[in-house]
């Protein structure tokens, strides 16, 4: 059996750009990793990554109101369950699973990290 190909000898295979260090800790320098063309960290996300994020997990309609209201990154960390069920004028369910599957779990996440 053959080993699998390393992934940067493979072309076509899209999307991750990465360039870390060890650094003197241990801990990998993820500064520059960059996954799906934005930023890992939602508070770096330009207006167009977060269209692109809502896009890309299947809200192509409710994209739209992101790019109205130019919701970055940083705007998005600070949505409530109320902003985006009542300040995008989104359709209720559509605005539910973006918050409950997509804003709050971002908004974790992002605390996660930055409290590391």
């Amino acid at each position: 059996m053959e080993p699998a190909p390393d992934i940067k000898d493979t072309p076509g295979l899209p999307m991750l750009s990465i360039d870390m260090e060890n650094k003197e800790n241990g801990s990998l320098d993820t500064e520059n990793l960059v996954e799906n063309g934005r930023p890992p960290d939602p508070a770096d996300w330009a207006v167009t990554d977060v269209v692109n994020y809502f896009r890309t997990v299947g809200f192509e309609e409710q994209a739209h109101a992101f790019q109205e209201q130019e919701i970055d990154g940083k705007s998005l960390l600070l949505m409530t369950r109320n902003d985006v069920l009542t300040g995008l004028s989104l359709k209720l369910g559509p605005a539910l699973k973006i918050y409950e599957y997509h804003v709050k779990p971002l908004q974790t996440q992002h605390l996660k990290n930055t409290s590391l």
